[in-house]
């Protein structure tokens, strides 16, 4: 079980429910939650709820909380019928996203899906789950320049100054999407240059920049190197400044990460793969299937 701390007066206890790792329920309560800025929320997950006497467990834990100053709220993605019926039993308000969605899907495909946890939250497509895995492993080793081997198999570069949030971003792109994601650090040395630095130059086409803003960046360096040349306001804003400059002359897009999250960065990288023509790597594959391609 874990838990995110916050209680207090009008602190709504929020529980997600999984007989898998529960990330599913977070996700999709979190996507709620999203909606309630003025509300304080303390989140607890639990997950691997797998049999009946732990089911139990559960019930009996929202049932306590029932009985606390505020109303609690569950999550659950339970996928076996007899874990969602015990859970079910609990006197506090549970959103089912299985049982609300499954049905509808069911009707439409006009069968009834086999309802077992794997099929929810497993490996599933081992294919699917493979390449994620060799995604995950590129990305490390082409993680902030540190090798440029094999660039022509990335299908996105994400260039910008130190601590923009090349990182996060480069690892939510493998994770969640598959894709092979490096990363490169624009020096001072590539942004006193009207050029794209020389390993990426061939590759601009996948190429994407990522900014924030003077105060943020110096913040976040301020805390890796305290009175730092490399931390000042004025080295952070001409840094800024000129990758600004060398994206627009080279029309590579540009995010400002200072504004947006991870998951919004990253969809926004996808909608203009999509808008170019596809992920790059998916395009070549395509290629060799085709009649006059070579397998």
């Amino acid at each position: 079980m874990v838990s995110e701390s916050g209680a207090g007066a009008g602190v709504v206890p929020v529980f997600f429910l999984s007989d898998s790792t529960g990330i599913s329920a977070e996700t999709m309560g979190n996507a709620l939650l999203l909606q309630f800025p003025d509300l304080v929320f303390e989140r607890t997950t639990i997950p691997f709820i797998t049999t009946l006497e732990r089911a139990r467990e559960v019930v009996a834990m929202l049932d306590a909380a029932m009985d606390g100053p505020v109303a609690p709220l569950a999550f659950t993605t339970a996928a076996e019928d007899a874990i969602r019926a015990e859970l079910a039993r609990t006197r506090a308000p549970i959103v089912d996203f299985f049982d609300m969605h499954m049905e509808r899907v069911e009707g439409i495909l006009g069968q009834r899906g086999v309802r077992e946890v794997a099929r929810l939250h497993g490996v599933g497509d081992i294919k699917r789950y493979n390449t994620r895995m060799a995604a995950v492993e590129f990305t490390i080793e082409h993680d902030d320049g540190q090798s440029v081997r094999a660039l022509d198999r990335a299908d996105v570069i994400l260039l910008a100054p130190s601590r923009c949030g090349k990182t996060p971003t480069s690892m939510y792109l493998a994770l969640q999407h598959g894709l092979f994601v490096a990363n490169y650090p624009l020096v001072e040395e590539d942004l006193e240059d009207t050029r794209l630095p020389q390993p990426v130059r061939d590759h601009a086409d996948r190429c994407f920049g990522i900014l924030t803003t003077v105060d943020r960046l110096s913040r976040v360096r301020n805390e890796r190197r305290p009175g730092s040349r490399y931390a000042e306001p004025s080295q952070c804003r001409w840094e800024l400044r000129r990758a600004k400059e060398l994206f627009a002359a080279h029309r590579v897009p540009a995010i400002d990460s200072s504004t947006k999250s991870v998951e919004e960065m990253a969809a926004l990288i996808l909608q203009t793969l999509k808008k170019n023509g596809g992920v790059p790597s998916r395009q070549a594959a395509r290629a060799t299937r085709t009649p006059g391609g070579t397998s």
